[in-house]
């Protein structure tokens, strides 16, 4: 066979680059393989890659029309490499230090990593020799070798760890090898990808201990999680701690009990909030605003059961699509579901009537409290809950209205979020996995959001697969004081629901059509929302949401008198007066701790006067302040926080 005969020549896939750009390989090919030929340096410099979006080994063959992209030590994704690696010493350092251990998983997170472990008696002071062990393997930079073993062999290996077994058993279904990493005397079952040694990994602290189901599911076994985390360099570690730090300083568990503002109880059952008096005043506040933007947008209110029969919710989509996070029981003979979201009970208000072309935009607005069962691991404060309220709004359109009807709810989006002074970013998210609707549906709905973002020359990412079940979005994160992203508002398009419903409207052709159902929020959720305002404020609202606005301190007991009447001429500002037998000091140390804006103080001479003194929060005081001076200037700035968006004007 001469050298030139095709049949002699390895077959090859091709790639797609980053750049758009096309590379041929021979099949068999892996990522660092791939790099090689892009570049020997590349190649040298390779740790992993990323085949399709998913962070691979660089030892993990590619296939043919992959999209591949490099990691190396300067990319964005070589962290998590890195932590991935610091989570194997964690595991190495525990088995060390403690006998009869039981392996479970330690992946990488946005902030770190953790490992879990079965039958580990651990408490939080022990950390600090764990953390010795780990510089200890750092130091002795072992090489992380990689392994491909026959499922067979896997089994030998791990046979005294049952739940690397139950992962194994899971793999064996799909692979007929899997990969193991192995650093010194300690190896895991694990399909990476890792830096090269033990000895790349940089600064590594751990910072707490929790409890954790197994998988996730609360009828397994509870397990130990050790949280840590990692940097490149030491700069970098001590920034994060300070801001963690800034954050545990925030926290608004701990500001919400200070303040009054909500409980969560076990006697009341987990992740259902109780607000008190203090946190439904800020709640009504973002109530009010809402409501008034929705009132001058068109939207009309309506208001929809806490539970539907689950024949609605198989019409809707969200039984096939989300029953396992719904709460599900029996009445008789039939199945019910607390509602996980409001829309298809608006769906069916718009389906009770008849519509004509010219009625449309129909917009339903409601403060509907929705259920969804989250595991008990997962719940945290007012972030994750299992009852919470959504300022939900649900639109019945044409489809020639589309681009009008999500430019003014974007609109007051950013109205909401400049009131509040955030930070905000845009993306669209597309079709994920699980969903309903036809390819060319989905594809039409998606293009319609685009058009958007590009007729305003919006800056925003793409979400691939992010998309709720029923159609595409565009979501809202916003950041807080302290640099932390929240998700937000959200307006998704929904060409499904209309359909799922037979949902109709008489056109001018006098022919039934399908409207196209619009669903926004402009908070996203009352709950997350109050707890982000809450850290990002530290408790201390601006004058319009804080619970108590203005505190009358009265100097002795001879003042009680005039302070009730100052405090009578800001009636309709929230104002209270401190009539307890207790020093001044004293007094203005509870304002300040329960960060009241202001505070008035009278005593003899502001009584004989007929005046004030103001105290704010930040400490400064004025001395023969007018009480219609100081009226004027609370309305100013109430109004001024609270200000009309600029699309309601004019």
């Amino acid at each position: 066979m001469s050298e030139s005969d095709p049949q002699s020549e390895p077959a090859q896939l091709t790639v797609v680059l980053p750049d758009g750009s096309e590379l041929h390989v021979d099949e068999g090919a892996t990522v660092e393989d791939c790099a090689y030929e892009i570049g020997p340096g590349l190649g040298r410099d390779t740790v992993a890659g990323k085949l399709d979006g998913d962070l691979v080994a660089k030892e993990q063959p590619a296939y043919d029309g992959a999209e591949l992209e490099i990691i190396t030590d300067q990319s964005d994704e070589y962290l998590a490499v890195m932590r991935h690696s610091a989570s194997h010493c964690l595991a190495q350092a525990v088995e060390r230090h403690y006998d009869d251990v039981d392996l479970a998983i330690g992946p990488p997170t946005d902030e770190g990593f953790y490992y879990d472990f079965d039958n580990l008696d651990i408490d939080e002071e022990d950390l600090a020799a764990l953390e010795s062990e780990i510089a200890d393997i750092v130091d002795e930079d072992y090489e992380i070798e990689r392994e491909e073993v026959t499922i067979e062999e896997a089994e030998e290996r791990l046979a005294d760890e049952p739940y690397k077994l139950e992962l194994l058993s899971e793999f064996a279904d799909e692979n007929e090898q899997v990969t193991f990493y192995k650093q010194g005397e300690w190896e895991d079952l694990c399909a990476g990808p890792h830096v090269d040694s033990t000895g790349e990994i940089g600064p590594v602290k751990l910072l707490e201990i929790a409890g954790a189901y197994w998988r996730g599911d609360e009828e397994n076994p509870m397990q130990t999680r050790i949280y840590g985390t990692a940097f490149e360099d030491e700069s970098d570690l001590q920034d994060f701690l300070e801001r963690k730090q800034e954050a545990e300083k925030r926290d608004h568990r701990r500001i919400g009990n200070e303040m009054n503002l909500f409980s969560i109880q076990d006697v009341t059952g987990p992740g259902l909030p109780l607000y008190h008096p203090p946190g439904k005043t800020v709640l009504k506040e973002l109530e009010d605003f809402v409501e008034d933007l929705n009132k001058d947008a068109g939207y009309d209110y309506v208001e929809t059961p806490h539970v539907f029969k689950t024949d609605l919710w198989h019409r809707s989509g969200h039984y096939e699509n989300y029953a396992d996070d719904m709460f599900i029981f029996d009445v008789g003979d039939d199945e019910f579901g607390l509602k996980p979201m409001n829309c298809p009970g608006h769906a069916a208000i718009f389906q009770d009537q008849s519509w004509s072309y010219r009625d449309l935009p129909i917009r339903y607005a409601e403060n509907g409290k929705v259920y969804r069962k989250e595991q008990r691991g997962e719940l945290s404060g007012l972030s994750r809950v299992w009852a919470f309220t959504i300022d939900d709004g649900h639109l019945f359109i044409r489809p020639d209205q589309i681009e009008q009807e999500v430019e003014e709810i974007m609109d007051m989006i950013i109205d909401v979020l400049e009131t509040f002074d955030l930070e905000y970013e845009m993306a669209l998210a597309t079709r994920p996995e699980k969903s309903v609707g036809s390819d060319e549906i989905w594809e039409h709905a998606e293009e319609q959001l685009e058009n958007v973002l590009e007729k305003r020359n919006l800056d925003y990412d793409i979400e691939e697969g992010d998309g709720a079940f029923y159609g595409p979005k565009i979501d809202f994160a916003f950041e807080d004081a302290i640099g932390r992203a929240w998700d937000g508002p959200t307006v998704q398009l929904d060409f499904n629901m209309p359909d799922r419903f037979d949902l109709s409207y008489v056109g001018e052709d006098n022919e039934e059509h399908e409207p196209v159902m619009i669903h926004r929020a402009l908070y996203g959720s009352y709950e997350r929302f109050f707890m982000m305002l809450i850290e990002h404020y530290e408790g201390k609202f601006p004058l319009w949401l804080a619970p108590e606005q203005v505190r009358v301190l009265p100097i002795s007991d001879a003042n009680l008198g005039y302070a009730y009447q100052v405090a009578n001429e800001f009636d309709d500002f929230r104002v209270e007066v401190d009539d307890r037998d207790s020093t001044l000091e004293r007094k203005i140390r509870a304002a300040h701790d329960d960060r009241v804006p202001y505070q008035i103080i009278v005593g003899d001479n502001e009584e004989e006067d007929g005046n004030i003194s103001v105290r704010d929060r930040f400490e400064d005081q004025e001395y023969d302040v007018e009480i219609e001076d100081f009226r004027d200037h609370l309305v100013a700035e109430r109004d001024e926080q609270r200000s009309e968006p600029d699309f309601l004007q004019g």
